[in-house]
This record gives C-alpha cells, sequence and structure tokens, in this order.
C-alpha cells in the first residue's frame, strides 16, 4: 500500500494538449477572480509574465489588491512565493541569502534568502536604496545569485513581481534604468470604479479573508510542469518577418521621439515580441499579429522611456507618447 502511495506521489505530471492548457489559464482568470476583483488586465499581463519567463513591476496606490493578486495567482498554480518588505535598511543578504556559521559542525553554511522561491512579491521595492536593489539584477538576469564567489541556482520557474506607490516619493530612491530594463512589462492597477468598489466591500461584509484563500474557494489549477508545457508552446510561436520588422520600427520610433531621452533597448523589443509571442497564444493562435504587437506595446515599453524634463513639466505621459508612435509607425498589411 505505501509502495503504491509512493508510486502515486512520484507519477510525472500529465501532458496536456495546446487547448486544454489554453482552457486551464481561463480557469485561473476565473479562480483569481473569486479574491480579486476588477483587475482582468493585470491579471492577465501576470500570466503573459509567467509564459514568456519575464518580471513584472506592478504600480498603484496602496489598497488595489496588489499583494493579494499575486498570491492568489501562485495559489492557483502551485507555485511557491514569498513576500519581501522592502526598507531603507534591508540589506542584500536578506534578499539573496548569507553564510551562517554552524558552531556545531564549525564551518560556514548557505542560508537561503527569500528570493529561492518561484514568485517573489518585492513590495515597494522602491523604498531599499540601490545597493540593495542591485542585489536583484543577477537574480533577475541569470536565474542565479552569487554568495561567496559561488553561484547558486535559482528554482524553476522564478519571477520577480515588484510593487511601487506612485504618488509617495519621501524615502524613496528612484530605480536605476539597468533594473527598469529588466521588468518585462509595468502594470498600472487603477482604483476601482464604484461598481467594483461596492463587490468588494461586500464580498468583504460577507466575511471574505483575504489571508484565507482556500476558505475562499480558491483552487489550484495547474502546477509547474504544466507551466512549462505552456511556456514552450508560447515559445512556438511564430513571428513573420514584417511583423518583427514591426516591433523593432516601434522601439526605434521611442529613441527619435523628441520628447524622450532615452528611448526602447533592444532588450525591450526582445521583450515586446516575447510578451507578443504569450499573447498571441493565450487567444490561440499560431503565430504573432500586428495587433498582439500593439497590444503588449504600452506594459513593455512605459517603463523603458526616460522623458525629457520639459516634457515632464508638460505632463506628457509615457503611455500618451507611445499611443503617438503607434499611429505614426506604419502597420504591414
Amino acid at each position: 500500500m505505501e509502495e503504491s502511495a509512493a508510486r502515486m506521489t512520484d507519477a510525472p505530471t500529465r501532458q496536456l494538449t495546446e487547448s486544454e492548457l489554453r482552457a486551464a489559464f481561463a480557469r485561473v482568470r476565473e479562480e483569481v477572480g473569486k479574491s480579486v476583483v476588477g483587475q482582468d488586465a493585470a491579471v492577465t499581463g501576470l500570466m503573459i509574465a509567467l509564459l514568456a519567463g519575464g518580471h513584472v513591476l506592478l504600480e498603484g496606490v496602496p489598497g488595489v489588491a496588489k499583494t493579494l493578486l499575486v498570491r492568489t495567482l501562485s495559489h492557483t498554480l502551485k507555485l511557491d512565493t514569498k513576500r519581501v518588505q522592502f526598507t531603507p535598511d534591508l540589506m542584500p543578504g536578506d534578499v539573496t541569502g548569507s553564510l551562517v556559521y554552524d558552531a556545531k559542525a564549525g564551518e560556514f553554511e548557505f542560508r537561503q534568502g527569500p528570493v529561492f522561491t518561484n514568485i517573489m512579491l518585492a513590495d515597494e521595492i522602491n523604498r531599499t536604496p540601490p545597493k540593495t536593489q542591485s542585489a536583484l539584477l543577477e537574480a533577475m538576469e541569470e536565474r542565479q545569485v552569487s554568495v561567496d564567489g559561488e553561484s547558486r541556482k535559482l528554482p524553476v520557474p522564478f519571477m520577480v513581481a515588484a510593487t511601487m506607490n506612485p504618488i509617495e516619493y519621501e524615502g524613496t530612491y528612484t530605480l536605476p534604468e539597468a533594473q527598469l530594463d529588466r521588468f518585462m512589462l509595468k502594470l498600472v492597477l487603477d482604483l476601482p470604479d464604484r461598481s467594483t468598489e461596492v463587490e468588494v466591500i461586500t464580498r468583504h461584509a460577507a466575511g471574505f479573508n483575504p489571508r484565507d484563500l482556500t476558505a475562499a474557494g480558491v483552487e489550484a489549477v495547474l502546477d509547474a510542469e504544466h507551466l512549462a508545457q505552456a511556456q514552450a508552446a508560447a515559445a512556438r510561436v511564430g513571428a513573420s518577418a514584417d511583423v518583427i520588422g514591426y516591433a523593432v520600427d516601434l522601439a526605434r520610433a521611442t529613441r527619435q521621439s523628441p520628447s524622450v531621452k532615452l528611448g526602447v533597448s533592444p532588450r525591450g523589443t526582445t521583450a515586446l515580441l516575447s510578451a507578443a509571442k504569450a499573447w498571441a497564444w493565450l487567444t490561440g493562435f499560431d503565430a504573432i499579429t500586428p495587433d498582439h504587437v500593439q497590444a503588449m506595446a504600452l506594459p513593455v515599453m512605459r517603463h523603458r522611456l526616460q522623458l525629457r524634463p520639459e516634457a515632464e513639466l508638460e505632463g506628457v505621459s509615457a503611455d500618451a507618447i507611445l499611443r503617438a508612435i503607434m499611429q505614426q509607425v506604419q502597420v504591414p498589411i
């Protein structure tokens, strides 16, 4: 009996067809909706980032369910998640881990930090100094951390979901361009409209506890192996030369805009293509179209634009510049 149970535990995850995987991701959205209301675009963005192997920057005022959204998504995918509250006194070793002396063994041993997880929630990432922010750079780009000259691989999958408060600047540190460029998407979570807010408060009045997702009826739909299958399928989505050229033209146009001091880098163009592939796969396409590129242009590019001071003084936003560029750049037919 015990041997039979062991064999069941060790049984590999069943391979799903692409249609089954897409249907499962639709269910993931439904399960997340049991705890998070009115943030469908952010849910889709997080799923796209997971499929494309990227990281996400979540911007929104406190109380719009940024943390709950990440926790619920990881629950539906059976992924481990850890939350780190970034503060001015946070040290790099508090994130990556450090060597600790073991008195019994008489030697140092490595104690893993919270970055050793599948989804790391970096709460208010701009509240910690650049030294600690930079501790994430290697993890985000290389999927490893180096301590005392030894590199240690991070779990697979690995994603950083970092939150930022857009209206509070006291005690914050601007994220360097090198780190912003490593976030595939920047998702903006707005305040809900009246009907959505009424639904949120009604759920809480009925006893909803955001700290107990199981009691809220949120179920796990997929696991890490299924996610890997979906990632491989999304990577196989085709991209014609015309569509690739269109993505490149959009990126190059940001560098030539008179309102932009620093435009989108080639890494940003690569991220745009990967995100478009993930979105195309989710919507049932075998190849990306200009529509997929346009749908991903704002979340992929908005945080990669560094505006000129005069444009900021005039109140010009990165989103407005990108929308104007998409109207100007010729779309391949």
